[in-house]
């Protein structure tokens, strides 16, 4: 058989594809912005983001890996507009000097600019199953194992028989609706998870769910003046006064049947520190005050006899929707999953 020369392959590679993708006239604004390329001249913040994604995309594990995969390429690199691969070095010394945020901001506008192509978009502004809220968020943390393996004194100490915690900690809100991290801060993994709601800047009707290990009593009466709502369990030593002497909703379950079976109305007390004027004196000195929440208590048990207790500032959304909105704080365990086995979190691509 006689060479075909009748069949034409044409396209550009995948990679320059995706990348087409981005807007480049917003990054380049972005670049303006945080002056990332000031001094440097060569190894611009584009070529970074092509390095550090084309490492991510071929499942690089190091920086020198990176390196020699793209120098392997060859005269392609003109389909990504790099003229040659860059050195070891080089690019460590971009990752060490460079500041990360460039693609933070990158991030957040690629978010902007393509959230009416996301797939769950369109639903923010309909009731979903029930719950309608503009602004619907979780809000969880996951520990990236980075080197407890080797060092064994990396990490926090287990508690009773739990698995030792190695590495950072990554505490991440996202938006529900939109399936998409919104806010991510990185910590060392010995920070307690209540921690991280300092960080949190949630707008007035918003709806947020999380889980008992951000019990943070004088946050939530915060976010109850300020309008925001939550949802999340309680903890089973909660300390709490049922002020009703009948519950709210009281329902006896048998057999196998499941749902809301008690609601109460609870106050839970908390300490604020406040300022007090000394009389007589210009000088403000500082005083804790006890206070109290009033919140609803949800009993809820599961189709496979788990019980749950969840609390709620919301009094106006049905007991079976607080069940239902704690039930969507999954996807973000579901976003977690994703990042860890799509990216390369356990590794350092630079040891400069």
């Amino acid at each position: 058989m006689g060479k075909n020369s009748k069949k034409n392959l044409v396209g550009q590679p995948i990679f320059k594809q995706i990348l087409k993708i981005i807007p480049r006239d917003k990054f380049n604004e972005l670049v303006i912005q945080c002056k990332s390329d000031r001094y440097y001249k060569t190894f611009f913040s584009w070529e970074q983001l092509v390095v550090m994604l084309f490492g991510i995309f071929s499942r690089c594990d190091s920086m020198g890996e990176v390196c020699d995969g793209m120098r392997a390429l060859g005269g392609k690199l003109n389909y990504l507009g790099m003229d040659c691969a860059p050195a070891k070095s080089t690019a460590g010394d971009a990752l060490r000097d460079r500041d990360e945020e460039l693609f933070r901001l990158l991030y957040i506008a690629l978010v902007k600019h393509f959230l009416p192509f996301l797939s769950v978009s369109r639903k923010k502004k309909h009731r979903k199953d029930g719950v309608s809220f503009e602004e619907f968020f979780a809000f969880d943390s996951s520990t990236i194992t980075l080197f407890s393996n080797i060092m064994k004194g990396v990490g926090r100490n287990p508690k009773d028989d739990g698995k030792k915690k190695g590495g950072l900690k990554v505490h991440m809100l996202t938006d529900i609706h939109t399936d998409s991290p919104q806010f991510v801060k990185i910590s060392e993994a010995k920070l307690h998870d209540k921690n991280f709601l300092q960080y949190l800047n949630l707008p007035a009707g918003s709806m947020v769910v999380f889980d008992k290990a951000y019990n943070h009593y004088l946050q939530f009466a915060k976010w109850t003046q300020s309008g925001v709502n939550f949802v999340c369990r309680l903890k089973d030593n909660a300390k709490y006064e049922v002020q009703e002497k009948e519950p709210l909703f009281e329902k006896d379950l048998v057999n196998d049947e499941f749902g809301v079976y008690k609601v109460e109305h609870i106050h839970i007390n908390y300490t604020e520190t406040v300022e007090v004027k000394v009389e007589g004196r210009k000088k403000v000195k500082k005083a804790k005050q006890k206070k109290t929440s009033c919140l609803r208590l949800v009993f809820y048990k599961d189709e496979k006899g788990r019980k749950y207790k969840f609390i709620t500032n919301n009094w106006e959304i049905t007991s079976e929707e607080v069940a239902l909105i704690y039930k969507c704080r999954w996807t973000i365990e579901t976003t977690f999953r994703k990042l860890k086995q799509n990216f390369q979190l356990t590794y350092f691509y630079s040891e400069t």
